[in-house]
């Protein structure tokens, strides 16, 4: 690793953007502005209200919060390089970007998955679930996340420091594991393998979001209060876990089947997962759910009384 601390990557993928890029500065800065408001009002409406101070409402929290780090390692190193004439990332700072993007990754997931096991108790077990779910249960389903999300990051990150490389060249408008890995001139079935590990991991936890949605279902069959409730709290949810996967897939899949005729288009969508989920899951959470539509209805009309006494 000492060897590769002062080699300089250079993020090809912002070669067609040096025209127009502070056109692209402004988009970005504007998207990542919104993505810091949607997601500050969500968790701070949620942490400022008592009655808001449940097991639901927290994995929420949580999971807009990795999405807040999840976005910052991107757009704070984009908005940077639209700045610049050259777009180069040190070594350094792009093993930096690739752990805080695997970190959102892996919580985004396991914290879908949580979410997941909290709406299965409190639907299909509604009488057990304060017993089952309760603060010490929180507290140990957070800390699980992102233990198990730091184990995962921390192997893949050291996996990557031992390489060395031939070409510094990466294809992308940011640091991503695979694009990197493709740079070594070294061994790297270890880093494959750990791929596929990693792709298990995240199959098994699909197969229990999947497994509890079943059970889910079937609870909601039964009763008009299960399946109202099923609607209002896990549409939100399902919304967000189709929103992510796809985000997340797209990028491979288009890489291996789409060509490279569209290179600048691809780049683009390359940092879907990065850029939709953590500005579309709070506006989700938002308008769907009651509780937090309310609280950040009223929370605005106390912050602005005279637009509401002109009502």
């Amino acid at each position: 690793m000492n060897e590769n601390v002062n080699i300089v990557f250079v993020l090809q993928g912002l070669n067609d953007s040096a025209t127009n890029r502070q056109i692209y500065f402004a988009i970005a800065l504007m998207s990542y502005l919104v993505t810091i408001l949607v997601n500050l009002i969500l968790i701070l409406t949620v942490c400022l209200d008592k009655a808001l101070h449940q097991p639901m409402y927290i994995f929420m929290c949580n999971l807009c919060f990795t999405g807040l780090c999840g976005a910052s390692s991107f757009y704070l190193d984009l908005l940077q390089d639209f700045l610049a004439d050259a777009h180069l990332i040190t070594y350094t700072g792009c093993l930096t970007q690739m752990f805080f993007t695997h970190i959102y990754i892996f919580c985004q997931f396991t914290g879908l998955t949580v979410m997941a096991y909290d709406r299965y108790l409190a639907i299909c077990q509604p009488l057990r679930y304060w017993a089952l779910m309760t603060g010490k249960k929180v507290a140990l389903l957070l800390l699980l996340t992102w233990c198990l999300s730091l184990l995962e990051t921390a192997v893949g990150i050291l996996l990557i420091s031992r390489l060395s490389f031939c070409s510094h060249h990466i294809a992308r408008i940011f640091c991503t594991n695979w694009e990197v890995v493709k740079l070594s001139c070294s061994d790297t079935t270890a880093n494959n393998l750990y791929g596929i590990v990693v792709i298990i991991l995240q199959t098994m936890q699909i197969m229990i979001i999947l497994v509890s949605y079943m059970h889910l279902v079937r609870s909601a069959a039964r009763s008009r209060t299960d399946r109202r409730k099923f609607v209002q709290t896990c549409f939100p949810h399902l919304t967000s876990l189709l929103v992510f996967s796809f985000s997340v897939l797209f990028d491979p899949f288009y890489y291996r089947y789409g060509g490279s005729s569209m290179a600048a288009l691809q780049n683009a969508l390359s940092a879907e997962f990065l850029v939709v989920p953590p500005i579309v899951n709070p506006i989700i959470y938002g308008m769907n759910l009651r509780q937090i539509r309310t609280r950040i209805r009223l929370w605005f009309t106390t912050v602005n009384p005279q637009r509401s006494l002109s009502k």
